[in-house]
């Protein structure tokens, strides 16, 4: 089974709600899955951080309805609970116009109950509408109960329950008004686990809070994970590559550069790589004898000073990549390769300088799934192919690449097309973040790739 935590819109919190659950439950020594819907990576940091293990990315528009069933059966199996976090409204999809890679979606997929939060911080009555909306709305959808966040007291709370009696509606958590839980937040989105000291006193105030403030004989039945159909591992599981020695791949992974889909990770494994996790804000150098570079997202912005100013790294960078290393970068990967990064304050900041052209922060957010149409070979695609993924940046460039690696347009009635990404050296450098969950053959080439760059 498994239970999926949706919210009525963004921001009511849902990731307050799941951190408590899962909290509570690891401090019982139960093990917990934990899954997220859409491409987010800073929710799922904070997921590991509780559970100590993967949280893994549930979206069919970056991956397949396929692979989202086969992922969640296979990294169930050895769970005792399994709970999914929603991504906006429980309805909200990815074009607007409908529920596809909604909440409600993956809840009907793999056929989970939901718990909705509500945040009642200016509602009594009204709550029973919005209730009874949500659980109507999608009669194929089984609605689990209701919690009920930022009560303001026992007055607020008789009047919170009376009205959701009159509709038969469970409450399975109640949730007081407080602010002795908050976790920072910036630019896009909350501030990683890496940054904040002080989680471990975070994660001990959501643990009690998660044990008295919901009602765990209902929940932990509906809590118990799968441990499901067994066998078919599609895609995704088993090894399906021995070569004759590892691929050592360098993966740069700090306060910087964290952002990694752990199915991406996986599967560079199975192709035969050995991933050698190092710092560029903190290392003197390069791990030896690497056959290959992966800078994933961040926020290069936010530590540009420390990045620029540790040369040794950047110019073995610079040195590994003239040399014809194969190298993947999204979007902070991108950025820490270009001439500069300008940060909010206008200050300049020295980068790797593979790629022509600077990178400036500012206030305007592109975000959204993108259908890109590959126009260039890479180390991971080929020309021809489309490939779907995300972008989430505040930066722009200052010039477009003159030989462009995509066609990009978004998802749904925003079809504008534009052409993104670079493919210098044996570099693949893009805004874009893929997921390669139903795609194998795409981490596979890139391994054949520095493979063949080393014979």
């Amino acid at each position: 089974m498994g239970l999926v935590i949706a919210g009525e819109r963004s921001g009511v919190g849902k990731t307050t709600v799941t951190l408590a659950l899962l909290a509570a439950l690891r401090q019982q020594q139960d093990t917990v899955q934990s899954f997220k819907v859409g491409p987010d990576y800073i929710d799922p940091m904070f997921h590991r951080y509780v559970t100590e293990r993967s949280c893994y990315n549930l979206d069919p528009v970056l991956t397949s309805e396929a692979y989202i069933r086969e992922c969640y059966d296979r990294h169930t199996q050895t769970a005792a609970y399994a709970l999914v976090e929603g991504v906006m409204g429980l309805f909200d999809g990815a074009s607007g116009e409908d529920d596809w890679a909604s909440t409600a979606h993956i809840a009907r997929l793999l056929d989970l109950p939901v718990l909705l939060v509500l945040d009642c911080s200016s509602l009594s009555r009204s709550v029973a509408a919005i209730a009874h909306g949500f659980r109507t709305f999608d009669p194929r959808l089984k609605l689990a109960g209701v919690v009920l966040n930022r009560v303001g007291g026992d007055r607020h709370l008789d009047l919170l329950k009376t009205a959701l009696a009159s509709i038969a509606v469970p409450i399975l958590g109640v949730l007081p008004r407080q602010d002795r839980i908050a976790i920072p937040d910036r630019h896009l989105g909350l501030v990683p686990t890496a940054e904040l000291p002080e989680l471990n006193a975070i994660i001990h105030r959501l643990a009690e809070l998660g044990r008295a403030c919901f009602d765990w004989e209902r929940l932990q039945p509906l809590l118990a994970g799968a441990k499901g159909a067994g066998g078919a591992r599609g895609k995704g599981g088993g090894q399906v590559h021995n070569p004759k020695s590892k691929i050592r791949l360098a993966i740069a992974c700090d306060r910087a550069f964290n952002f990694y889909y752990p199915d991406n990770l996986l599967l560079l494994e199975r192709w035969g790589a050995e991933l050698i996790f190092w710092s560029p804000l903190e290392d003197r150098g390069l791990p030896g004898d690497i056959q290959g570079l992966y800078f994933g997202g961040g926020f290069p912005e936010v530590f540009a000073e420390e990045l620029a100013g540790n040369q040794r790294v950047v110019r073995q960078v610079r040195s590994a990549i003239r040399a014809g290393t194969p190298t993947y970068a999204e979007c902070g990967g991108l950025m820490y390769l270009s001439q500069q990064i300008i940060d909010f304050s206008g200050r300049a900041w020295p980068m790797v300088g593979i790629l022509p052209c600077q990178v400036k922060m500012g206030e305007r957010l592109t975000l959204g799934y993108r259908q890109a149409t590959v126009l260039r070979n890479s180390p991971l695609i080929s020309a021809g192919e489309t490939v779907w993924g995300h972008e989430f940046h505040r930066s722009s460039l200052s010039i477009p690449p003159q030989k462009p690696l995509y066609q990009i347009q978004g998802y749904g009635p925003n079809r504008a097309k534009a052409n993104e990404g670079w493919r210098v050296y044996q570099v693949h450098a893009s805004y874009v973040h893929l997921h390669w969950g139903a795609n194998p053959d795409r981490p596979q080439r890139f391994i054949a790739a520095c493979d063949r760059s080393v014979q």
